[in-house]
């Protein structure tokens, strides 16, 4: 006799409901066949996320399915990240049509490499990012590692940027440069903490960016942003079958991180680049470099 599968169903009123399945040979599933109407709803909304992983795997493709309902990005929000600049990744991801899963520490502290692994992108935020990194298990900081070298892509945003790198002892980094150090922009060392910059890609293109205390990435990548000092603020690479995005500025930044400063690039242009730098690192796809 076949064994029945328990779904959690959210009903329309909101409350919620376990129910069994039988699953038959195929899979396609069955309810009693007088179950309340709301029962009927609620079940093919709790399933339907379970059969496109199930046919996923059907046809080979189980390094997407790797999580019900899991888009394609995984989003870390955990100890040390920035709630501004999570909640802005997210309406750009949302504005982009990304399906994303967003991550604590504590639950990526969890996660199987393989786990890790089934998703196509991991982007880090800005934030503090020695809270981020040390906030994280030495096997979690391995995971990720490693499923960067197996193929998952990284895009890092300032602090994230800072984490892809190496830190020194006892401090934790994803350490996906092979030992190379960032530091900041230059202006840090003039007691700059934030402001316009103006970033010119390989294309010729110059576009004002917010930047707070970002890091420069002399010494590791392709280089397609330049400071104007000349030094790497976006660079991309990579890292044994995974795609490597690092910035140093907030493309993603909205126009009330503006406020006091003076821009001449319009919010709509730098949200449109921080849209293109998102999906080039999601596809593995190589922007114009020096």
């Amino acid at each position: 006799m076949r064994k029945p599968v328990t779904i959690q169903v959210r009903l329309e009123s909101g409350s919620s409901e376990t129910v069994k399945s039988y699953p038959q040979e195929h899979p396609h599933w069955r309810l009693h066949p007088h179950a309340p109407i709301s029962l009927r709803r609620g079940f093919l909304a709790a399933a339907a996320p379970l059969l496109i992983s199930i046919a996923l795997t059907g046809c080979g493709s189980s390094r997407f399915a790797t999580s019900i309902g899991a888009g394609p990005v995984l989003l870390f929000t955990g100890t040390g990240t920035s709630s501004n600049d999570v909640a802005v990744i997210k309406e750009i991801l949302n504005s982009t049509r990304l399906r994303y899963s967003p991550i604590d520490t504590f639950q990526l502290n969890r996660m199987t490499e393989s786990q890790i692994a089934g998703y196509r992108l991991f982007i880090v935020p800005g934030g503090n990012f020695v809270e981020m990194g040390n906030g994280l298990t030495p096997g979690a900081i391995a995971n990720v590692r490693n499923a960067v070298n197996g193929g998952m892509n990284y895009l890092g945003i300032c602090a994230g940027g800072f984490l892809a790198g190496s830190f020194p002892a006892p401090n934790q980094s994803f350490n996906l440069t092979s030992g190379v150090k960032f530091g900041f922009y230059s202006a840090e060392k003039n007691g700059i903490r934030k402001g316009a910059v103006t970033i010119t890609s390989a294309e010729g293109q110059a576009l004002d960016q917010y930047w707070e205390d970002g890091p420069q990435f002399i010494g590791w990548g392709q280089v397609v942003g330049k400071y104007p000092d000349g030094t790497p603020a976006i660079v991309q690479g990579t890292v044994g079958k995974g795609w490597v995005v690092l910035i140093g500025i907030h493309p993603e930044a909205p126009a009330s991180w503006r406020r006091g400063m003076t821009f001449h690039t319009p919010v709509s242009a730098d949200t449109e680049f921080a849209q293109r730098l998102i999906v080039a690192a999601l596809n593995h796809v190589a922007l114009p470099h020096y």
